[in-house]
């Protein structure tokens, strides 16, 4: 168990934390925090993309195999990162349960993975599927707050959230689910540790769904309002062109 290397990047989260607090003194609590989550998410995105396809192993042919150091290391940062997360979420009460529950679950598939000194390359695996969308959905807030979402910046950010979480983390992840669960090697706690993974993703993808069909019905009738309100204007335009002639 790398204790130090989790220590050391729960210090080094905590430090970047204070830095956003102190360059963005006019900024609350949730916009320096968000800060740090993207930052996670575009290095551990990077950092697990990179152990898992090109320093290997294969996660989808060899789940349950002795962690590699680079695995390790990986699996240290984000151990300490949602250290920091789940203390800040707690904190600050900003998070429903279902959210706690997910972060609470990877804490512990990670320091499974790390106790028992294998599945290191699923679990990174399954980070990088998970973490993938996250940059994606800070954006999305960061837009709220600025005043952009409601544009074609905020439709097109969160129509590739949408299909990056329904092919990735649900298409490529029911692949990955079905091998860790065939897999001879992966403990049986691992693969217990899957099914939560695995069925917490099918939560979100309901309540995704459930938004895509609000946000649709929402811009259909924002559409048919337009629509109506230029047939509107169009005759009283022609009715002023007819009292004129």
């Amino acid at each position: 168990m790398p204790t130090l290397e989790v220590m050391c990047s729960l210090i080094g989260w905590l430090c970047l934390y204070s830095l956003f607090c102190c360059t963005f003194t006019k900024r609350g609590p949730e916009w320096n925090c968000r800060l740090v989550t993207l930052s996670h998410g575009v290095l551990i995105v990077l950092l697990t993309a990179y152990v898992v396809f090109i320093d290997g192993p294969w996660p989808l042919t060899h789940a349950g195999t002795e962690n590699t150091e680079l695995q390790v290391s990986a699996l240290a940062i984000c151990l300490g990162y949602f250290f920091f997360d789940i203390g800040w979420c707690v904190c600050y009460s900003t998070e429903g349960p279902v959210m706690l529950a997910h972060h609470a679950a990877s804490i512990l598939g990670i320091l499974l993975a790390l106790l028992l000194g294998e599945s290191g390359c699923e679990t990174c695996a399954v980070i990088f599927g998970s973490e993938i969308t996250n940059p994606l959905l800070q954006t999305r807030w960061f837009l709220r707050q600025v005043g952009l979402y409601d544009s074609l910046l905020g439709d097109a950010v969160d129509l590739l959230f949408i299909l990056l979480f329904a092919t990735v983390r649900v298409g490529v992840g029911t692949v990955m689910f079905y091998c860790e669960l065939t897999s001879p090697r992966t403990s049986v706690i691992m693969k217990l540790g899957g099914v939560v993974m695995y069925g917490l993703a099918w939560v979100f993808m309901v309540d995704i769904a459930r938004f895509c069909y609000k946000k649709s019905i929402a811009k259909y009738k924002r559409w048919i309002e337009n629509h109506k309100l230029k047939k509107i204007n169009s005759q009283k335009l022609d009715g002023h062109s007819d009292k004129s002639g």
